[in-house]
C-alpha cells in the first residue's frame, strides 16, 4: 500500500502474517523450480563398467604382490636370521667379504670375477654334497669331487702351487715345467697322451697297463730303454716300422702261447704257413719262411750279409 506521502509502513504483525502466507504457498507448490531432465544424458561420476572391473583387477594384483612380498620377507628373515643385533648367519664387510657364521645349505654359487672361497685361518673349510658330486667350474675348467674319485678337466691346462711359498707343485705347462706326478700319486689314468718321453724314478719300475689295446707311436721313432723290459699281453703284439726294428740286448720270448705243429707233415699240406724269426749280430730282426724241417736262417737275401 502506498499513499501520496510514500509507502505505508506495515506493522510487525502484518509482516509476520504475510511471511507465513508466502511460506505456506511455497510449501504447497511442489512443482515450483522443477525442470524435467533425462538422467541418461547426465554426467555420471565414479568408476563404472570396464573401468570398474579394471580397478578391481589392479587391487587384487596389488594384494597378491603384497602377500608374495610378505612371504619372501618371512623366508629371508627365517633363513638369514635377521634380529635386533643384525644378521646371525652371515657378515658383510666393506672389503666385499661375505662370511658365513653358521652351516649353510646352498645349491649353486656364482662368485664374481676373481673371487676366492676359503675358510678361517685355524679352521677347515668343509663342503659336503648330499648324494651329489661337488663341482667347481670356471669356464672350461672343472673340478669334480665324488665318493670314489676326484677329476679335473680343462682345455687350457692347470697349475697347482703353494699359496704361501708360491712354489709350483704340479703343472701341465710341459714347455716350461717337466711333468711330475704329485707326491703320493701312484698312477696316472689317461685316454691319450702326447709327450716326448716317459720315465720313472731310478729306484722304481715304469708300468704301463691297459684294459684293451695300447698303441705307442712316434713320429721319428720309438726308443724303449731300461735295465729289463718285459711285455705281457693277452693277445697279439704287433711291431711296425718304416725302416727297421732294432732289439739291442738279450731277447727272450716265451713260447708257451706260440702256436706249434706236432709233426712235420703239416709243412707241405698247405694249411699252415710258418716263419722263423731270425736276428742279425747288430740286433736286426727278419723272418724266413720255413719250407723244410731243420731249416736255418741262411738264405740268399738276408739283411745281415755274411754275418747272421
Amino acid at each position: 500500500m502506498q499513499s501520496s506521502n510514500g509507502p505505508v509502513k506495515k506493522s510487525m504483525r502484518e509482516k509476520a502474517v504475510e511471511r507465513r502466507n508466502v511460506n505456506k504457498e511455497h510449501n504447497s507448490n511442489f512443482k515450483a523450480g522443477y525442470i524435467p531432465i533425462d538422467e541418461d544424458r547426465l554426467h555420471k561420476t565414479g568408476l563404472r563398467g570396464r573401468k570398474g572391473n579394471l580397478a578391481i583387477c589392479v587391487i587384487i594384483l596389488l594384494f597378491i604382490l603384497a602377500v608374495i612380498n610378505l612371504i619372501i620377507t618371512l623366508v629371508i628373515w627365517a633363513v638369514i636370521r635377521i634380529g635386533p643385533n643384525g644378521c646371525d648367519s652371515m657378515e658383510f664387510h666393506e672389503s666385499g667379504l661375505l662370511r658365513f657364521k653358521q652351516v649353510s645349505d646352498m645349491g649353486v654359487i656364482h662368485p664374481l670375477y676373481k673371487s676366492t672361497v676359503g675358510g678361517r685361518r685355524n679352521e677347515n673349510l668343509v663342503i659336503t654334497g648330499n648324494n651329489q658330486p661337488i663341482v667347481f667350474q670356471q669356464g672350461t675348467t672343472k673340478l669334480s669331487v665324488e665318493n670314489n674319485k676326484t677329476s679335473i678337466t680343462s682345455d687350457i691346462g692347470m697349475q697347482f702351487f703353494d699359496p704361501r711359498t708360491q712354489n709350483i707343485l704340479f703343472s701341465t705347462d710341459y714347455e716350461t715345467h717337466e711333468f711330475h706326478l704329485p707326491s703320493g700319486v701312484k698312477s696316472l689314468n689317461v685316454q691319450k697322451a702326447s709327450t716326448e718321453r716317459i720315465t720313472s724314478n731310478a729306484t722304481s719300475d715304469l708300468n704301463i697297463k691297459v684294459d684293451g689295446r695300447a698303441i705307442v707311436r712316434g713320429n721319428e721313432g720309438v726308443f724303449i730303454m731300461g735295465k729289463t723290459i718285459e711285455f705281457h699281453m693277452g693277445g697279439n703284439m704287433e711291431l711296425k716300422a718304416e725302416n727297421s726294428i732294432i732289439l739291442n740286448g738279450s731277447v727272450m720270448v716265451s713260447t708257451t702261447r706260440l702256436p706249434s705243429s706236432s709233426s712235420g707233415d703239416q709243412l707241405g699240406s698247405g694249411d699252415w704257413v710258418r716263419y722263423k724269426l731270425c736276428m742279425c749280430a747288430d740286433g736286426t730282426l727278419f723272418k724266413v719262411q720255413v719250407t723244410s724241417q731243420n731249416m736255418g736262417c741262411q738264405i740268399s737275401d738276408n739283411p745281415c750279409g755274411n754275418t747272421h
